[in-house]
């Protein structure tokens, strides 16, 4: 049954999204344009990125000028770079259990963080302040990792609510504000990410947080009886990540709360008319987007051991939203997604040492893939796909705020 059908009746006119928005709700079979599309769109990025390799390799240019006289020395070399360096991509990211592993591990925040943007992007709030709701679960997660003495199994379970916890924290105060006073989630969330990047750096210049014996901006890492454990060299924090997937898709799928989030997503004024507390949701949602920006925050705090640093989120928190993005707000597509944007991150090392191909290339690749996603008319222009009329999503509702 499903949560339409299992949902208390309310009070008043029923809440009636746009059908096209909710498509991909109703049946498997109409998430196939969306899919073919994507994958389309990817194969276009990839040509593109083969352009770039060639105009990238030495000995493609030394043979571009004489093309017209002896065509065989230019496309040669093309196929030998472009060959190399995807090969070396592919190699690099999944070609051993160990480069598999690192893919994996490196693909377990983007997942989480992804995820908490998909799930705001369904409530039809556009959360960009990942950045700031990780750095508060780094923050927590590692002082109780490397401060506090506990027994293994329990520091590591600590440590993991309490980065969770404060991730939903930083997170649910924006969904207050959004709730409470209008204030538009796209620009506190850009506040709260330069206001937590100075808290970090406030607390690496204490003694608590600071490694001892050194004057630098750095923790120490968390203690071995707080990290997740590994099996076959991968850190147990990666099913986490799969396994917050699969609640997510429960949340928004299977219960009422998850019925509301979309209703609310699709038109906050019907969901308000038919007695939906829309404030509540609006809390409710950012709140749990970021426990798993914080979640992903303990990926490399309890399972990298990596120590706390002004540069630790890096660019995690904004390739979430382009993760989301690609995956189109929904808990597999976010997997997937993270999935694809972890094996062009370590891939694209292993391009640059084995093929000479700049590790560049990758981020340009990951840009290429998400412009086209964004754009599926100009997909469906370039492959010749017919249009469908389906193929909306959740995505557009956040934009007006």
């Amino acid at each position: 049954m499903s949560p339409e059908q299992s949902a208390p009746e309310k009070t008043g006119t029923d809440p009636k999204p746009d059908p096209e928005v909710h498509a991909d709700l109703r049946s498997p079979v109409s998430w196939l344009p969306t899919v073919v599309e994507t994958l389309a769109a990817i194969v276009v990025a990839l040509v593109i990125g083969a352009v770039l390799v060639v105009l990238s390799d030495q000995e493609a240019i030394e043979a571009l000028p004489y093309l017209f006289s002896y065509p065989a020395d230019f496309f040669s070399a093309s196929w030998d770079a472009i060959s190399s360096s995807y090969t070396a991509l592919v190699k690099g990211s999944v070609g051993s259990l160990d480069r598999l592993g690192t893919t994996l591990e490196r693909s377990a925040p983007l997942i989480c963080a992804g995820l908490g943007v998909s799930l705001a992007f369904r409530a039809g709030l556009f959360n960009i302040g990942a950045t700031g709701q990780m750095v508060f679960g780094f923050l927590a997660a590692g002082y109780i990792g490397f401060t506090w003495d506990l027994p293994p199994v329990i520091h590591m379970l600590v440590a993991l609510v309490a980065g969770v916890t404060a991730g939903a924290l930083w997170g649910g105060l924006v969904g207050l504000l959004k709730a409470r006073t209008g204030a538009h989630e796209v620009i506190t969330t850009i506040m709260f990410n330069y206001l937590a990047a100075s808290v970090l750096l406030f607390a690496l210049s204490k003694d608590a947080f600071q490694r001892p014996g050194s004057d630098n901006t750095q923790s120490p890492p968390v203690a071995d009886s707080a990290t997740f454990g590994s099996v076959f060299d991968i850190h147990l924090g990666v099913l986490l990540a799969f396994a917050a997937a699969a609640a997510v898709w429960w949340l928004l799928e299977r219960s009422t709360l998850g019925f509301e989030l979309r209703a609310v997503g699709a038109n906050p004024d019907a969901s308000r008319t038919a007695g939906m507390n829309v404030a509540r949701v609006y809390t409710v949602a950012m709140l749990l987007s970021g426990a798993l920006a914080g979640l992903g925050a303990t990926m490399q705090v309890l399972g990298d051991q990596a120590s706390l640093s002004p540069t630790l989120a890096g660019t995690i928190g904004f390739d979430a939203i382009t993760v989301a993005l690609l995956g189109r707000a929904t808990p597999l597509g976010t997997v997937l997604a993270g999935l694809l944007f972890g094996a062009l991150s370590v891939g694209g090392v292993a391009m640059q040492a084995s093929a000479g191909t700049p590790k560049e290339l990758a981020q340009v690749l990951s840009a290429l893939i998400v412009l086209f996603v964004a754009a599926p008319a100009l997909v469906r222009g370039l492959t010749r796909l017919k249009t469908s009329g389906s193929g909306s999503t959740v995505l557009a509702k956040g934009w007006g705020g």
